[in-house]
């Protein structure tokens, strides 16, 4: 490869004319995924694990029952990918839903590897290693290191509003039930109306 560009994995190397893409496309068709085993990941007990599908408000109460009722003094939110914004975003509001809450964030990146076994013989088995950035956001009670150059002194007092835990309880259960019902008997009324005509007419 010429000086400042990407190598070409070998799998792609005799479709040089191709773009990217479509390589990837072509190439990747003799290939499938290897699918590895889960491990068990073992979670603590303070620590919130946000995912780009998970709800926000469903974290904050997470963190209203670690500090509440769990009594604790400081948790851990965890993301990766795409998740890290929605993480941002829950460890904003979380602090402003508890007072004095010092925060430290730290970046990191962590390695996947997966593999690809040929589908046709002749082939060799590909590894494609993917760097995905990472991210912990500590939130505590207590002081912490304000050395740390991920530190962040909690929010002026004006700026958190409280929310009693049975009130939070309560918002998250506003909306069910609604709707039902609506609409019923509508149907039958008119099929009523309309025999009533038809026994009316000659």
């Amino acid at each position: 490869p010429s000086p400042g560009s990407e190598p070409i994995p070998s799998v792609f190397r005799r479709r040089r004319s191709c773009a990217p893409s479509s390589a990837h496309r072509s190439g990747m068709n003799k290939y499938r995924k290897v699918i590895k085993p889960k491990e068990a990941l073992v979670k603590d007990d303070d620590e919130i694990r946000v995912t780009a599908a998970g709800s926000v408000s469903a974290y904050v109460s997470r963190a209203a029952k670690l500090f509440n009722e769990m009594e604790k003094k400081c948790l851990t939110i965890t993301a990766t990918g795409n998740a890290l914004t929605k993480a941002v975003t829950a460890a904003e509001v979380i602090k402003r839903r508890f007072q004095g809450l010092h925060q430290i964030t730290k970046l990191d990146t962590q390695e996947i590897v997966d593999e690809y076994e040929p589908l046709e013989e002749g082939l060799d088995k590909v590894t494609d290693v993917r760097h995905v950035p990472c991210m912990v956001i500590t939130l505590s009670k207590d002081a912490l290191d304000t050395s740390d150059k991920g530190y962040q002194e909690p929010l002026d007092p004006t700026l958190v509003v409280e929310v009693d835990p049975e009130e939070m309880a309560k918002s998250r259960g506003r909306g069910a039930g609604r709707g039902k019902g609506r609409g019923k008997g509508a149907g039958k009324t008119a099929k009523g109306k309309g025999k009533g005509k038809a026994d009316a007419s000659p």
